[in-house]
């Protein structure tokens, strides 16, 4: 079988980034953004694209333990309504394009990139408190959560102590 020139930059894009089995509406809805996460120097993602990113990094956490549970998914949307002042119809909009992306997405390791080159140290840490009101949302804390959960702050350029204290923080509101 031979593919056009067209034809074959399609194919090179979906294999490149992990989309091949993905439906057309999917490929052309994030395409540009998944090949903006994986340039070697990406620039900084505009608002609605770090919006975007954070949701799928929030999705990818809760989906870490292999339940993703009801409680996590309304604590997402609890998180994307209160950071982004956003109405339930958006925040539910914004969580299914997440969910979508976050399967269909690159390593963890390009979100974060792409996090922390948007958003300044305070807002960082708050994204770890974020992650960590996930982790937390369904009274179970599985290993492997904590340990992405680390290793993501670390990625973020949170240090162990600030994490610690957005743990405390969380652990305090919900005793």
């Amino acid at each position: 079988m031979t593919l056009t020139r067209l034809g074959d930059a399609k194919c090179i894009l979906r294999l490149g980034l992990g989309l091949a089995a993905s439906p057309p509406y999917i490929i052309g809805m994030f395409a540009e953004f998944l090949k903006q996460l994986t340039r070697p120097d990406p620039s900084p993602l505009p608002d609605e694209d770090a919006r975007l990113a954070l949701a799928a990094l929030l999705v990818r956490i809760a989906r870490t333990d292999g339940d993703y549970a009801v409680e996590e998914i309304h604590r997402i949307d609890r998180i994307l309504m209160s950071r982004y002042q956003l109405k339930a119809a958006e925040v539910g909009a914004l969580r299914k394009d997440a969910e979508i992306l976050e399967s269909e997405a690159p390593d963890t390791v390009r979100f974060t990139r792409a996090i922390k080159a948007a958003v300044p140290y305070e807002d960082r840490t708050a994204v770890v408190e974020s992650l960590w009101e996930v982790v937390m949302a369904d009274g179970a804390r599985d290993h492997h959560e904590d340990a992405l959960l680390r290793l993501l702050a670390n990625l973020l350029g949170v240090n162990d102590r600030d994490s610690n204290l957005a743990r405390q923080r969380v652990a305090n509101r919900q005793a």
